[in-house]
């Protein structure tokens, strides 16, 4: 199957270097997205632009694919599940939640002449980061992309109820799957509330995965591929 991987804020496809060559032994086909304004220079890149790019990778896709988001971009997932729900497999959302019809992007921090760059560690002091060393918190500092302003407050639009139909497995890391339904029962993701279907799995690491638990989070990914491949 097709895994479409979309790593969030100031990320592009390279953050998936170390989970491609482990899901490709397990038999699947990963597609690691960099996406338009992720390190192009692109300023003017909307969030409707990268929408668009995910739905065309879906619509590349040989089969129907399983669609995974990180952090904010789960959100980019939903978001072609939603414009295509026919034809997509499932999704996954790595620690997450989707942001309803009509809500902001990611305008949570400052901007500054057009770009949201990387704040720092400071916001995510505690369980984020938490398995991230000093050596590792450096690189990714020095790598991370600044984002769009029209990417972080761009606002999502969903129109289609069929992707409640679409299958949804929530990847919980700095959280556990105990926590994230106690939130969603309160109201805190209205969008997951109403998934049919809907899994919540574990993962013992802190919000970037695919940094510090590739191999982990490869065998959870292939296994959720597995899951949905005849669908």
């Amino acid at each position: 199957m097709d895994i479409l991987l979309i790593a969030g804020l100031w990320l592009d496809g390279s953050a998936w270097d170390d989970v491609v060559p482990r899901l490709t032994e397990l038999g699947h086909r990963p597609v690691p997205l960099t996406l338009p304004g992720q390190g192009d220079g692109a300023a003017s890149a909307t969030l409707d632009d990268q929408v668009a790019a995910v739905v065309a990778a879906v619509d590349a896709a040989p089969g129907k694919p399983l669609v995974v988001g990180h952090s904010a971009a789960v959100s980019l997932a939903w978001a072609a599940a939603d414009a295509r729900p026919e034809k997509v497999a499932g999704v996954a959302m790595i620690g997450g939640f989707p942001a309803g019809d009509g809500r902001a992007y990611a305008d949570f921090l400052p901007v500054h002449e057009g770009w949201m760059p990387f704040p720092g560690w400071e916001p995510f002091e505690g369980p984020d980061a938490a398995d991230l060393d000093d050596d590792a918190r450096k690189r990714f500092a020095a790598a991370a992309l600044p984002v769009p302003e029209a990417v972080v407050k761009g606002v999502v639009r969903l129109t289609d109820e069929r992707r409640f139909e679409v299958p949804v497995t929530l990847v919980c890391p700095e959280f556990t799957p105990a926590q994230a339904r106690e939130w969603i029962a309160a109201g805190d993701s209205p969008e997951l509330a109403r998934v049919t279907r809907l899994d919540c799995v574990d993962i013992d690491s802190g919000h970037w995965p695919m940094l510090t638990s590739p191999f982990p989070l490869a065998l959870l990914l292939a296994g959720v591929a597995d899951l949905h491949a005849d669908t």
